[in-house]
């Protein structure tokens, strides 16, 4: 009987997140926009929305209450695990139409990739 009661625990506790042996896959999982530091250097106070969203792109929040206000947040989870400095938040204001101000953290900029030589083709 103590057998049988220890091969049940057993089989529950493979179901638990807290198993030693848990070797799942984890997903990355970036979201909102990815704004990088020498894009923000790009803006200008007395640009248009419409050059503020060319350079950064939509913002994840736009607020019905605070028009004058774009909201770029981004969170990243590396492996399932939420990483909290990972969290950026890029705000920026309008007065009116034009640029007024940006406040917050951008990314940083992504390391350069490294481009392979293409392999010399030989001619026929």
């Amino acid at each position: 009987m103590r057998a049988l009661i220890f091969a049940a625990v057993l089989a529950v506790s493979g179901c638990s997140s807290l198993n030693p042996l848990d070797w799942t896959h984890k997903v990355d999982v970036p979201q909102g926009n990815y704004v990088t530091a020498d894009v923000v250097a790009k803006l200008k106070p007395g640009m248009t929305r419409a050059q503020v969203r060319f350079l950064l792109g939509t913002p994840l929040l736009t607020d019905a209450f605070h028009a004058n206000r774009w909201d770029y947040k981004y969170s990243d989870s590396a492996g399932g695990k939420v990483d909290p400095a990972s969290d950026k938040l890029l705000t920026v204001y309008f007065n009116g139409d034009v640029l007024d101000h940006v406040d917050g953290q951008a990314q940083p900029a992504p390391p350069a990739k490294q481009l392979d030589a293409a392999p010399e083709s030989k001619k026929p």
